[in-house]
């Protein structure tokens, strides 16, 4: 019930409840639950034909081990591709053609971290183990491998900070001026 009711509210071309039994977001979220639950309780096979079927259905390939919180939205959804450390907190917005990946270099969690209230952009790709602090918005393409803060701001395909909430750039500065001073003494 909580993604039909943040499907409605995310979704101005809905008109009906109905209506949201027709989206894919909403499938792949339903059968991600079913699989992850066969994924905890160690019937990794079970969990990965429930897994498959689900992307052959709505084209969006989640690994039944990816750990995604309530309200999770994903908008038209096609291509989409989350890995199986990935951990999604509540109410994200994803959109088509996102990749929630690895970069194969790490062991163990290898996949991004992705805070609550996050919206990521169409066709962005976020690689490795980062994370996306809570509210913060992955422009549509970027390619992100580090981490964004906390109401940051990301876009290009070597995704920039382009901005963050006044609390968080205050501390940047902070951290740009005390780079420069002790610049300053190793440079004297």
């Amino acid at each position: 019930m909580r993604l039909m009711k943040a499907i409605r509210s995310r979704d101005p071309a809905v008109r009906s409840w109905l209506e949201i039994l027709l989206y894919p977001g909403f499938w792949c979220m339903f059968f991600h639950r079913i699989g992850h639950a066969l994924y905890k309780a160690r019937l990794y096979f079970l969990a990965r034909v429930v897994s498959q079927y689900s992307r052959f259905v709505t084209g969006i390939e989640i690994h039944p081990g990816a750990q995604i919180g309530g309200g999770v939205f994903i908008d038209h959804g096609f291509g989409v591709v989350i890995g199986e450390t990935c951990i999604i907190g509540d109410d994200v917005h994803i959109f088509h053609g996102v990749t929630l990946g690895g970069t194969g270099k790490e062991k163990g969690l290898r996949h991004p971290v992705i805070g609550n209230n996050v919206v990521i952009g169409t066709g962005a790709i976020v690689l490795g183990r980062v994370s996306i602090g809570a509210n913060a918005k992955i422009g549509a393409g970027a390619v992100v491998v580090a981490d964004v803060p906390e109401g940051g701001t990301v876009v290009g395909e070597q995704a920039r900070l382009v901005g963050c909430q006044k609390s968080t750039r205050h501390e940047l500065e902070g951290l740009k001026e005390k780079i420069a001073e002790l610049k300053n003494l190793v440079d004297s």
